[in-house]
C-alpha cells in the first residue's frame, strides 16, 4: 500500500492532526532505514508497512480517545507502541511507556521517537522486571506478543489494578479466549480490526484469575 492520504489516515486513526500525520510518514522512513541493518518485523511484510504495521496500530487512537497514560509491552519495532506515542502528541500532558527488552529494537525506538518529539519512554528491560517502575497506566497494549493466556500473566499486574487492555489478534482469537478462561476471568468486548477483516482488537477489563 502507498503512502495514505491524511483523510483516510484520520479515518483509521481518528482526530489526528497533519502535523502527527506528517510524523507517521517520517517515522516510517526512519523504520525502513534501520529495518535494512536490523530485523524490526518479519521481513514478509516490509513491501505493506502501512497496511500491515502503521494503520493496524493507528487503528487504536479511535478505541481510547481520552486516555492519557499509556503502556506497551513488547514492543518490537514499534507497533503499535511507537505509532501511539506519535498521536499522544496531540493530547496535552499524555504519554506513553514502551517495554523492549532486545537493545538493538530499543535503540531504534529510542533513536526515532527522540527525533520525532514522541511523548515516549522506552525501557530496554524484560516485562517482568517493569513492574515496580511504571505504575497505574490507563491502557495497556500489546501486539503479536504471545497468545492471550501467557499475555494475562504477563499483564496481570496492570490489569488487576484497573488498566483496560487493547490487544490485536488475528483469526485465532476465540481458541484463545477459550483457552484463557480456563485460567482467568475477564470483561472482554472484541472490536473488529479496520484493517483485516479476519483480526480484532480484544479489550479487557477487570482481570482476575479463575
Amino acid at each position: 500500500m502507498t503512502t495514505p492520504s491524511y483523510d483516510e489516515f484520520r479515518f483509521i486513526a481518528g482526530d489526528v492532526s497533519r502535523e502527527t500525520f506528517e510524523s507517521v510518514i517520517a517515522f516510517e522512513a526512519l523504520f525502513r532505514k534501520w529495518a535494512g541493518r536490523i530485523n524490526l518485523v518479519a521481513p514478509s511484510t516490509l513491501d505493506d508497512v502501512w497496511q500491515r504495521h502503521i494503520l493496524d496500530s493507528a487503528q487504536l487512537g479511535r478505541l481510547a480517545p481520552d486516555a492519557r497514560k499509556w503502556l506497551d509491552i513488547g514492543s518490537g519495532g514499534g507497533f503499535p507502541g511507537a505509532i501511539v506515542a506519535l498521536m499522544l502528541k496531540d493530547r496535552p500532558s499524555a504519554s506513553i511507556d514502551l517495554v523492549e527488552s532486545n537493545g538493538k529494537k530499543a535503540a531504534f525506538l529510542q533513536t526515532a521517537l527522540g527525533e520525532l518529539g514522541a511523548p515516549a519512554r522506552v525501557h530496554v528491560r524484560r516485562i517482568e522486571e517493569i513492574y515496580a517502575v511504571i505504575r497505574d497506566p490507563e491502557i495497556l497494549t500489546a501486539r503479536a506478543l504471545a497468545p492471550l493466556g501467557k499475555l494475562f500473566g504477563l499483564a496481570e499486574p496492570w490489569l488487576t489494578a484497573g488498566a483496560r487492555g487493547l490487544f490485536h489478534k488475528g483469526r485465532e482469537y476465540l481458541s484463545e479466549i477459550k483457552e484463557s478462561s480456563d485460567a482467568w476471568n475477564f470483561d472482554l468486548v472484541k472490536h473488529p480490526s479496520l484493517i483485516d477483516g479476519d483480526s480484532v482488537i480484544l479489550e479487557v477489563r477487570n482481570l482476575t484469575r479463575g
